[in-house]
């Protein structure tokens, strides 16, 4: 019987792993300017998910106050963008979503995970 409870509850942890670290998935932040600041801190992106207008461009502002390697870097694997993100210094990355979709941004070992989500803007044609 006891056994059965240990492998349960591992399987219940490595359930809550994937769906933390790969499967959940934050409310989108509007972006109301050209300028983004993000936090990188606490092994997270903050904030995670960010919806811009597609073929526009915009700053991304990465703090970084976390002293982990994992957040030395910030890399766009659909846009070709790898940043090095400075100790407690801002990194500005200009990028321009080419079209509609969800852009992943991660640090080096994909443990830090981040979106930005590319959207029409109303009355643009498809």
């Amino acid at each position: 019987m006891n056994i059965v409870l240990v492998n349960l509850a591992g399987i219940a942890v490595i359930v809550i792993i994937v769906w933390w670290f790969w499967m959940s998935q934050p409310t989108a932040q509007r972006a109301r300017t050209d300028v983004i600041d993000i936090l990188v801190e606490g092994g997270t992106y903050t904030p995670p998910r960010i919806e811009v207008e597609a073929g526009k461009q915009v700053t991304l502002r990465f703090l970084r106050k976390d002293a982990s390697p994992c957040a030395e870097k910030v890399v766009f694997d659909k846009l070709g963008i790898n940043a090095d993100l400075a100790m407690g210094e801002s990194t500005d990355i200009v990028v321009t979503p080419p079209e509609p979709g969800e852009y992943i941004f991660t640090c080096q070992m994909q443990m830090y995970r981040g979106s930005l989500v590319a959207r029409r803007e109303a009355g643009t044609p498809s």
